[in-house]
């Protein structure tokens, strides 16, 4: 029997914060609530680049069933919190209503730059999405896996933190 391959794995996943009752976006969140992400879910929790957003990552897992449990503990904390607030977390790659130009951008420096190096695109970047990496310690197979199916699309390289496209 061929043992399995060795990975680990992480999840980022973005969020709308929306009204619970009219289902918009929430352009412009309580000061204090990002305060309360980061107090129930430390720094597994982090704005983005929309005020209207919240990021959560999950820990380095080293199975699905793991990183599920991450998903479900750091989903369930995000959810409390808002609900106090009377809103909720949607996960969507676009809020089918929101109007970008009355989103306000986080405050802070890379986010600043962002919006500054990507002008009108990137104040129209009301948008969410979710990141899964993959940590696949053996080189050969690595390149193997992003051969077979360039759509994976971007993989770190291992030891540098530099990116690289294969395909």
């Amino acid at each position: 029997m061929t043992a399995e391959p060795e990975f680990t794995l992480g999840i980022e996943e973005e969020y709308f914060l929306v009204d619970r009752a009219t289902r918009d976006v929430v352009g412009d969140p309580p000061d204090g609530m990002l305060a309360e992400f980061e107090a129930l879910l430390g720094a597994q929790v982090s704005p983005e680049f929309l005020r209207s957003q919240i990021e959560i990552g999950t820990r380095v897992c080293a199975t699905l069933e793991e990183a599920r449990a991450e998903l479900r503990r750091l989903r369930g904390g995000i959810a409390a919190v808002a609900a106090g607030h009377g809103m909720a977390p949607i996960a969507a790659a676009t809020h089918p209503f929101a109007r970008w130009e009355a989103q306000k951008t986080t405050e802070r420096v890379r986010y600043r730059s962002l919006e500054s190096d990507l002008q009108g695109v990137g104040r129209r970047l009301a948008i969410c999405g979710m990141h899964v990496h993959i940590d696949i310690p053996d080189d050969e197979l690595r390149i193997d896996l992003l051969r077979a199916n360039p759509f994976h699309g971007c993989c770190t390289h291992r030891g540098s933190g530099r990116r690289c496209r294969f395909g």
